[in-house]
């Protein structure tokens, strides 16, 4: 789970981003597509890691592919933060409905 430190963090990043860029429709349809970008990163560090390009054998680590999930959740991080006035409060009743879930074998 998140801490108010991250989500304070995010705050800063959304901040800057928002002094760089402004806030416009356009600009948050691109946070939102740089998550494209930055899933697109985890498989290719997962696939260097996993050496699935004889070509290019082994290239990354699972340290690899860990940093790149932690940017695929920075990232997203920004966009929600970008959309909602709460992003902690809407994360944790999103995962307090999926904990709900019923769960089947």
């Amino acid at each position: 789970m998140t801490t108010p430190d991250h989500w304070s963090t995010i705050g800063t990043l959304v901040a800057w981003l928002d002094g760089q860029n402004g806030r416009s429709q356009q600009e948050i349809t691109l946070r939102l597509l740089k998550l494209t970008e930055e899933s697109g990163e985890v498989a290719q560090a997962w696939i260097g890691a996993t050496g699935q390009n004889p070509r290019k054998g082994v290239t990354h680590t699972a340290a690899d592919v860990a940093d790149e999930l932690c940017d695929v959740i920075v990232t997203a991080s920004v966009a929600l933060a970008s959309l909602v006035d709460d992003p902690g409060a809407h994360l944790d009743a999103k995962v307090a409905r999926i904990a709900a879930r019923r769960r089947t074998p």
